[in-house]
């Protein structure tokens, strides 16, 4: 049962077996004529919690509930990876600021999961891989710090795809060596995506109100769009990097994945902050004022139409969806396409490589881990092969370690031509060029099977040109294609995150196009 998994993960990692929190949370009776707590939004959270109409540890038990009824038994998604030791505490700690009447934070009684790559104190953080299992970090991400400051009540950690995808070119999205296969909760034997896997089927799954995800290129975008929920992948430098193990550090951001747009803007909102310890990170900007529902009226919004072709189905979806937006009030303008459309790709992928290993390197050296770099990792990796690479290799790892140094002029030209080809060369010309506020596209095709032979089968994305440039990326849900989850997506300049939410909360308002998966 998904209780005694947990057990295991705790001992390995020489912390307090969470059984207890569940139990002392499940003894709490819930009242018969309490209200539903299927699918609750921050806000609805929030009133029945002030209305004392539900309790904190009624909610705690709900989600818990869920988790073991449909992540460990019945669909068996795998989503959740841990559950924290401090549960039992957080909700003792809100009950009693709840009826003190203290002002409460953004996101007071927000139940919240983070991905196993987000260093949270008391948990093991271990980027899903079976080396890291006994690597629990002395304090709390940045971002982790702000969401508590918030009020927000941290559940645990998420599967992913191990080290963020970014182990092999033949790896399977949401499959790792430490924590198995996540699935997707509206077809079991499809991808979840990644590398946010976990996060995004919780979300979805109901398992949690909010999910942290990270992203260097589609990581947050892609699981969000295929379990069917909103992701944000913010602007490079709106949430802090640190305490995060990282990919790329001109790419990596965390970004926030929940059922609705105004939930996962009030969690991105959460988590700003500047951060003496990341020096890329800036003031915080507004967000929460632009969640209006006339937020398309007046736009110009340009369609990607070269991002597009790969999924007729897909297409066909999208198109329908355009009526929608000319009737809100946007304006909207055909075959406004990024014209050099993945020019950057080799220089990104030149980029990632240099930028894994010497920020890998940089963070086991801080972090105490039991790995020390990279190149620990690959011998560790052939030693334990039997365990960590059962179903692919580790060549982007054995490519990483040959790459050159970050004084490499390769590496320096590399990264300046891969930001001006995505950034003022792609997203912003184009912007220029049609005279629009923000482009849109399908985000990526519906969920494909999962295949441990030939690992991810990815036709098509509008995912690319925000991720290399560091651009915002909202991407909402738009419909199904045989069931199965399909997004659109909306994206912009540097900061445009306000222009982004007006367009994408007005657009899910209107259309209410999320569908929930039927969980057996």
């Amino acid at each position: 049962m998904l209780i005694n998994r947990f057990y295991r993960l705790t001992l390995a990692a020489g912390l307090f077996s969470t059984i207890m929190v569940a139990n002392s949370l499940a003894e709490q009776p819930s009242p018969a004529s309490s209200p539903s707590l299927h699918e609750l939004t921050l806000a609805q959270t929030q009133t029945l919690l002030r209305t004392q109409q539900i309790s904190l540890a009624q909610l705690s038990e709900y989600y818990l509930q869920r988790i073991q009824k449909f992540d460990e038994n019945g669909a068996q998604l795998n989503s959740v990876a841990t559950l924290s030791n401090q549960l039992e505490q957080q909700v003792s700690d809100l009950d009693q600021k709840l009826k003190s009447g203290q002002p409460l934070g953004l996101l007071f009684g927000a139940i919240v999961l983070l991905k196993d790559n987000i260093d949270a104190k008391g948990m093991p953080n271990t980027a899903g891989s079976w080396l890291m299992r006994s690597h629990v970090p002395a304090d709390d991400a940045y971002l982790v710090k702000q969401l508590k400051a918030q009020d927000a009540i941290i559940l645990g950690k998420t599967n992913l795809s191990e080290w963020a995808n970014f182990r092999s070119n033949m790896s399977s999205s949401g499959w790792s060596s430490l924590h198995g296969q996540t699935l997707n909760p509206h077809d079991p034997t499809r991808t979840p995506c990644g590398s946010s896997s976990g996060s995004g089927v919780a979300v979805a799954a109901d398992f949690t109100l909010l999910a942290v995800g990270t992203e260097t290129d589609g990581s947050v975008t892609c699981p969000a769009a295929v379990n069917g929920i909103v992701g944000i992948k913010p602007t490079l430098g709106l949430v802090s990097r640190s305490g995060i193990i990282p990919v790329a550090h001109s790419q990596d951001t965390a970004g926030s994945m929940a059922r609705t747009v105004a939930d996962a803007t009030m969690m991105l909102e959460a988590m700003m902050g500047v951060d003496t310890k990341d020096p890329i990170t800036f003031e915080p900007i507004a967000l929460a004022t632009h969640l209006k529902k006339d937020g398309l009226k007046g736009k110009r919004i340009g369609i990607v139409r070269n991002l597009m072709g790969y999924h007729p189905q897909l297409d066909k979806v999208f198109d329908a969806q355009l009526a929608t937006l000319r009737e809100a009030g946007a304006i909207i303008v055909e075959n406004a396409n990024i014209e050099n459309k993945g020019s950057w790709n080799d220089d990104e992928f030149t980029v990632l490589l240099t930028e894994f290993k010497a920020d890998l390197n940089h963070y086991l050296s801080q972090s105490k881990a039991p790995i020390s770099s990279l190149q620990d990792a690959i011998e560790k990796n052939i030693v334990a092969q039997e365990r960590t690479m059962p179903i692919f290799g580790q060549e982007t790892f054995l490519r990483a370690q040959q790459s050159p140094s970050m004084t490499d002029q390769a590496y320096i030209d590399a990264l300046a031509r891969a930001k001006r080809k995505a950034g003022k060369e792609g997203i912003d010309a184009t912007l220029a060029k049609y005279e629009v506020d923000l482009l849109i596209a399908p985000t990526t095709a519906p969920a494909w099977k999962i295949d441990h032979i030939d690992g991810d089968h990815f036709l098509g994305s509008a995912i690319g040109a925000a991720a290399v440039a560091g651009y915002p990326h909202i991407t909402v849900p738009m419909g199904d294609v045989s069931g199965m989850p399909v997004n659109i997506s909306f994206f912009g300049a540097a900061k445009s995150e306000g222009i982004l939410i007006e367009a994408a909360y007005s657009f899910e308002q209107i259309t209410q196009a999320r569908i929930t998966p039927r969980l057996n």
